[in-house]
């Protein structure tokens, strides 16, 4: 999750739909011909928990890692990469991409690194967090897929990972939507005290920090997955079978040491890998996006209250649209799918 409210808020089918989606994409590609866009307009509705799987996912090797992605949706589609968050997984995209697959995109949903098949190639590889290499990792998938540009769509990490590609290499990036706003980070920011109300909302970090919160979060995974959830979105009605997809996701042998690496490089307790270094002083630059943009708030995150979108306003030189979902909180692809799909569909038009 951000860092920071007052400077960086953040911020399947079963076989039957399959079919069905198959359908509908076959409907669609003899337009996909004739044309690079789709055509916008209301997706369908759909109840968020409609679907539970991406069914069988792909591996590729992708710079250090062998990445574990779903691809849904005709090849010859326009590219959507949908990048998840902490500590969620994948499925935070399990009923927006088949939406955006049935309009005719080619949808991407990595595990990030340290998540669910997603496998450093190297056994002595350092396990590294910090986030000009979590953004690193999707320029080498987009490679590896031969995905010159992309729509890039994430929350939380997945979000901070779309600003830094859209801002340091937006030749990659068609447009962006992004969570929470402007997330990219900047560690001297860091350093910086916050009110004691902010703080206490970021405990985790700081047990994080410790050798105990490293041992209590490798023993509680799941129950630490399900207290986190339940205070980042209180409206969120999501069943167990909802968190033990995810939490599977956890069983990554490297998990942990990802987690605690990102949260104690940001608070400067670890160092990251020299070679980014110059990434990372460009970052803390805190670099202006110029492509077009979708930035969304759900008026229920318990960890970045919605605000009007004017705060982080001078961060986007192009076209910038903010809105706030009602009744969704952090995780807002998974509590509304429509919103966000639909957000995806609008921002190609820009």
């Amino acid at each position: 999750m951000s860092e920071e409210i007052n400077h960086h808020r953040r911020g399947f089918l079963g076989i039957a739909a399959m079919t069905l989606a198959a359908t509908q994409l076959s409907a669609t590609s003899s337009a996909f011909a004739q044309s690079a866009k789709p055509k916008i307009s209301d997706i369908s509705k759909i109840k968020p928990g409609t679907n539970t799987s991406f069914g069988p996912l792909k591996q590729i090797n992708a710079g250090v890692l062998n990445i574990g992605y779903a691809d849904l949706g005709p090849k010859d589609g326009p590219a959507v990469l949908l990048l998840h968050g902490w500590p969620y997984d994948m499925h935070s995209f399990v009923d927006v991409a088949p939406l955006l697959a049935s309009a005719g995109y080619r949808v991407i949903v990595p595990h990030l690194r340290g998540h669910g098949t997603t496998r450093f190639l190297s056994a002595e590889a350092f396990r590294n967090a910090q986030q000009s290499v979590v953004a690193l990792d999707i320029i080498a998938l987009m490679d590896a897929l031969g995905i010159q540009k992309a729509i890039l769509a994430g929350y939380d990490w997945g979000a901070r990972t779309a600003n830094i590609i859209a801002a340091l290499w937006p030749e990659r990036c068609k447009a962006m939507v992004s969570v929470n706003g402007y997330l990219i980070n900047n560690l001297e920011r860091n350093k910086m005290p916050l009110s004691p109300k902010v703080e206490h909302g970021w405990w985790y970090q700081f047990y994080f920090a410790t050798d105990r919160g490293k041992a209590g979060y490798e023993a509680n995974r799941r129950e630490f997955t399900d207290l986190i959830w339940r205070a980042n979105s209180p409206k969120w009605d999501f069943d167990t079978a909802t968190l033990d997809r995810t939490v599977t996701s956890f069983d990554n042998p490297d998990y942990v040491a990802i987690v605690i690496h990102n949260y104690r490089w940001r608070l400067s307790l670890v160092s990251g890998d020299p070679q980014y270094d110059d990434l990372e002083k460009r970052l803390a630059a805190g670099p202006v996006i110029a492509v077009p943009t979708i930035t969304l708030d759900g008026d229920s995150d318990g960890v970045a209250p919605a605000s009007d979108g004017t705060s982080h306003a001078a961060k986007f030189s192009g076209k910038r649209t903010h809105r706030i979902i009602k009744g969704a909180g952090h995780n807002l692809p998974q509590e509304d799918p429509q919103a966000f799909a639909q957000a995806v569909i609008d921002v190609d038009s820009y």
